[in-house]
Order: C-alpha cells, then sequence, then structure tokens
C-alpha cells in the first residue's frame, strides 16, 4: 500500500494553506519528514492521502533580524540553525540545543518546525525556545496569527494547531542584549543517538551581581513544555548566591511534575539529578551574561 497518494509542493504559505483545506482526503503537512515518514511506514500513523511538502515555502526557511526580534522560519533544517551566525549571536541555548538533536544525517533533513509540531514536551529544541520566551507564527485559512511559543502544545505528541488547516510558519526570538545570555545542556545516555534522561534551558539578564530577570525551561517537567516560574520569581532581583541557588531549586521541584519512562528515567532519578544539572545550566548562563 502507498504511503500517500498526492505530493504538492506549494511555494507560499497562501499555496499551503489552500492545498491544506481543499484536500478532499487526510491531509498532512511534512517538512524533513524524520518523524511522519518513520511513523508512515511502521504503521505508527494511518496512511495519508495528501502530504503538503512545505520546504518549498521561501518564507518558512529565512532566519532574519525583524525589529528586535530574530525570525527563524519553520521549514528551516536543524542543522542550520545549528551553525548559523545570527542563531549563535542571539540564541546561544537554541544553538547547543540543536546540535544534540538525533544525528548529523538527521539534522540536515530534519526541521526546526518540525521539532516542535511533534509536540514532545522535552524535545531539546523545544526546551529552548522555552526558555527564549519564543513566539510562534501561524497559518490558517482567517490569515496569518502569532501566539505564545507554549500555546501550541495540548499534551504529549498532541499540538494545539489542526494539521489539516493550520502551520507553524516561523517563530519569534526576542534579540539578545548586552547583559542577557542563555545556555541549554542535558543529560542523556551514552547509547548510539543519545536519548536525553533531563534537559535543561536558562535566559536570564543580569545586573551586576543581580538577577534581573530569568526564564528556566525543563524538560520533561510536566506534559507540555515546563516553564519553572516559581523559581524564576524566586531569583528575581536578587544575587546568584548558593543560598539563592537553593531556594530557586526547592521551587523548581515543588512545581515541575516529573515522569518515569521505562526508557530513559524513573521520576524519582530525575529529581535527584535535576539540581546538578539547573546550577550548570545557570552558572553557564550567567558567566556569558556580562
Amino acid at each position: 500500500m502507498n504511503l500517500w497518494q498526492e505530493y504538492k509542493k506549494p511555494a507560499s504559505v497562501a499555496e499551503a494553506i489552500e492545498a491544506l483545506v481543499s484536500a478532499t482526503d487526510s491531509v498532512m503537512p511534512i517538512a524533513g519528514g524524520t518523524d511522519l515518514l518513520l511513523d508512515l511506514k511502521q504503521g505508527r500513523h494511518a496512511p495519508v492521502h495528501t502530504l503538503i511538502d512545505l520546504t518549498f515555502v521561501a518564507e518558512m526557511n529565512l532566519i532574519e533580524p525583524r525589529g528586535d526580534e530574530l525570525y527563524i522560519g519553520a521549514a528551516v533544517a536543524i542543522n542550520r540553525v545549528a551553525t548559523h551566525p545570527l542563531v549563535a549571536n542571539y540564541a546561544q541555548a537554541l544553538v547547543e540545543a540543536a546540535n544534540l538533536i538525533a544525528g548529523p544525517q538527521v539534522r540536515n533533513t530534519a526541521t526546526i518546525g518540525g521539532n516542535v509540531a511533534h509536540a514532545l514536551p522535552a524535545a531539546d529544541g523545544t526546551i529552548a525556545l522555552t526558555a527564549l520566551n519564543a513566539q510562534a507564527e501561524v497559518a490558517s485559512p482567517s490569515g496569518i496569527r502569532r501566539m505564545p511559543f507554549t500555546a501550541l502544545f495540548a499534551g504529549p505528541g498532541k499540538s494545539a494547531l489542526d494539521k489539516g488547516k493550520e502551520i507553524i510558519v516561523g517563530f519569534y526570538l526576542p534579540l539578545t542584549k548586552k547583559g542577557q545570555a542563555s545556555c541549554f545542556k542535558r543529560i542523556m545516555r551514552p547509547q548510539g543517538v543519545a536519548l536525553p534522561i533531563l534537559n535543561c534551558a536558562v535566559w536570564l539578564e543580569r545586573e551586576k551581581d543581580t538577577v534581573k530577570d530569568i526564564h528556566i525551561a525543563v524538560g520533561p517537567g510536566g506534559a507540555t513544555p515546563f516553564r519553572a516560574t516559581e523559581a524564576e520569581a524566586f531569583l528575581r532581583e536578587k544575587p546568584l548566591t548558593e543560598e539563592n541557588f537553593s531556594g530557586a531549586l526547592e521551587a523548581l521541584l515543588t512545581q515541575a511534575k516529573f515522569r518515569t519512562s521505562a526508557r530513559r528515567a524513573s521520576a524519582d532519578y530525575r529529581k535527584h539529578i535535576v539540581g546538578g544539572l539547573f546550577k550548570d545550566v545557570l552558572e553557564t548562563a550567567w558567566e556569558r551574561a556580562v
């Protein structure tokens, strides 16, 4: 049985939306296809009549500054995100996350939008974008709108978007300014393409010895991408001391909902190791924010 019957290559966002809504049978957008094609082949996804290839949409392949924000198109390959100088300059946590996604061959094909659209709450790119306070640009038959990045997620593996009518066009990140920096790191099992046990991203703004502002994301800390808002509130307007770090970690552990994964780690083990990872990421971002 063929995995699909029709394959369309729109050249614009408008053409892509038209192709989606005019399909007479099951339809799915596709970019790198590293998840979708494997799921179709292995029977984890029902056969699709029409695939809409988004990689030919010029708007979705751009990386460029727009005003005081950095725009990254959803069809940009992960490896291009990892090596682009603008991303390195303004979103270092995203570069570090992108460099850890799968292996080199996958990174050359998989896209940043696909990493997000798969809706896993601990995906590396997702955790970095959460900490960077990204916004998503989404297209639908009613037009293009912006929405908070975390509003894209409805649950583990469940997107809040209607894939038969809506597509992620790209992402907007605030441009990093002097005194601001970010970092992403993870703990993983050293087996083939290593699967993460836990990952963490921090963006912060430093004013001398004080944490002026901070965003903390940890995965998996819940059913959707987790922002440690209580730990953030605890650290704001405070010096980064051991005592204040301990208070922030306690707040994070109280708020996070770690889960057990048979293939990765237990919830108790994640609680045990998150402190060391969080401290490492926080201190690295702090040292960069000069």
